[in-house]
């Protein structure tokens, strides 16, 4: 109960925190747009929304302006059994890579995740 209660007051200082930092995103052409949108397509953040891991990579979506679908696992029980049982863990973040031709790669670590956007997600200027 006292843990519960804790995890609660805890989060919500994360999320306001994120509030309060959230980076502004890049305004882009809707050309632009459309082609960092069609990179992104086949990807899914699961996430636990006061995961402060999770806010590091949001904001990273954010900075980049990235859009991802976003998958609470906590709250939703259908992606946290995914998560576990394709993913082989239930750790968050991990991002859900489905690629063009269907073969599904699972992500962990934040910093991991931040790499592979800046290595596979080109942005033009």
């Amino acid at each position: 109960m006292i843990f519960e209660g804790l995890r609660w007051i805890i989060g919500r200082g994360v999320l306001a925190y994120e509030k309060m930092t959230a980076p502004e995103a890049p305004v882009y052409s809707m050309e632009q747009q459309a082609a960092i949108d069609a990179q992104t397509q086949g990807l899914a953040l699961y996430e636990f929304k006061a995961c402060p891991f999770c806010m590091k990579v949001r904001q990273e979506f954010r900075r980049k302006g990235l859009n991802v679908e976003l998958r609470d696992a906590r709250r939703n029980p259908a992606w946290g059994d995914e998560l576990r049982e394709e993913g082989g863990k239930y750790q968050t973040p991990c991002l859900k890579i489905t690629s063009g031709d269907g073969q599904v790669e699972w992500l962990y670590e934040s910093n991991d995740i931040i790499d592979w956007l800046g290595e596979n997600i080109v942005i033009q200027a």
